[in-house]
């Protein structure tokens, strides 16, 4: 909805990992320069850290544009908490590999077979794996075990190995990761973006989808943004997409730090709600067998979506709000039409009254408002529903 009020040409703030808006941040840069020297080793590992919604994916995905699939195969592969067997099977289903009764050995030799293949056809083939974080030792031993994998002296794969904080800390402490760290060729990990940047971020994305100045960021925005946010890019998506939805709701040209205030609160205000929910449903049974390989980018859509109940249910409790609102005019309108006695100051009672009037109107408005987001994004999750 924003980006046709305001003629953009494009969503800028999407969470989805898109190379077409990579920031080249000091970090980021830093990091493509590792990534390339150890892409240059042709072995190892490479590990890139950072925290959730710090950029790995959307470096990952800068780097895949920039590669030749003729010179280099890539296998990419989103992990849960999988043990070592899972893994490989994981492993030879992201290279495209069909491996018949589930067989541990078989899986190993089709994928030694498959990259023995690409090296003979002139191919060096990258494993990228991410949320290493979840991986179990075992699994963590067994990607230790594909790189010995070799052709003569020539090895035949190298890994990407992407995760969070705390992987960083089970690769520098962990006793038996001993093999595994002496192989690691380059390693970074992703910082927060500072002020200064996140201005540039903002306004680099803006600019890709021809953003001309309207709407108008408001002196100070940009730094609050900052300190809403930690520099988290991730983050600043979320804060600035519900931003322009407000301004578009609003009919505003201009973006400023009272709308930010209000955002910051109803996200709150979500996040609280959705931890509520999550205490008080069951947690659903896990299933058994749960290794998955799906699609990178599909993976990495992590945007909140409203179901059209819930959204029935928020539309039900603006109408109520709004009976409200009328029932509280009605009484302004009665008390204002009484006759009143000679001599008798009603002064307090309206003021009270227009208290309450206010009040309740302040409330009908920040009702409708969230509301009217969360329902746009509902429907915007979905192309069929944001194309009806």
């Amino acid at each position: 909805m924003y980006d046709q009020y305001y003629g953009f040409t494009g969503r800028p703030f999407q969470l989805t990992p898109d190379p077409q808006f990579y920031f080249e941040s000091t970090t980021h840069k830093k990091a493509l320069s590792y990534l390339g020297y150890g892409l240059n080793q042709a072995e190892g590992f490479i590990v890139i850290t950072g925290e959730v919604g710090a950029g790995k994916s959307t470096l990952v995905a800068h780097l895949m544009e920039r590669i030749d699939p003729a010179a280099l195969t890539v296998a990419q592969v989103v992990t849960s908490a999988l043990d070592g067997e899972e893994l490989i099977h994981v492993v030879a289903q992201a290279f495209g590999l069909s491996v018949e009764g589930h067989d541990k050995a078989g899986a190993l030799g089709a994928i030694e077979a498959f990259l023995q293949d690409e090296a003979r056809a002139g191919r060096r083939c990258l494993l990228v794996v991410d949320e290493c974080q979840n991986l179990e030792f075992n699994a963590l031993e067994e990607l230790r075990m594909l790189s010995n994998f070799q052709l003569g002296s020539h090895p035949l794969l190298q890994s990407l190995l992407l995760g969070q904080p705390e992987f960083r800390r089970t690769l520098a402490n962990h006793r038996d990761l001993d093999q595994l760290r002496q192989r690691i060729i380059a390693s970074h990990h992703l910082e927060a973006l500072s002020e200064d940047e996140v201005e540039a971020y903002v306004h680099h994305r803006l600019k890709r989808v021809g953003w001309d100045g309207r709407p108008l960021l408001a002196d100070g925005l940009l730094g609050a943004l900052y300190g809403a946010t930690d520099g988290i890019p991730r983050r600043v998506n979320q804060v600035m997409n519900r931003l322009l939805l407000l301004g578009a709701i609003e009919e505003q040209d201009q973006i400023g730090s009272v709308m930010l205030d209000a955002v910051m609160a109803e996200m709150a205000a979500d996040q609280a709600n959705g931890a509520s929910e999550e205490m008080a449903s069951p947690e659903p049974e896990p299933q058994a067998g749960a290794a998955h390989a799906e699609p990178y980018a599909a993976q990495h859509d992590d945007r909140e979506s409203v179901p059209a109940t819930e959204v029935a249910a928020l539309l039900a409790e603006r109408d109520a709000r709004t009976a409200k609102l009328e029932a509280a005019i009605g009484e302004l309108q009665s008390v204002g039409a009484a006759a009143l006695p000679a001599g008798q100051d009603m002064s307090a009672e309206y003021d009270a009254l227009l208290a309450r009037f206010e009040n309740r109107l302040e409330e009908q408005e920040r009702s409708f408002r969230h509301v009217m987001t969360m329902l746009i994004e509902w429907l915007e999750d979905d192309k069929e529903r944001e194309a009806a």
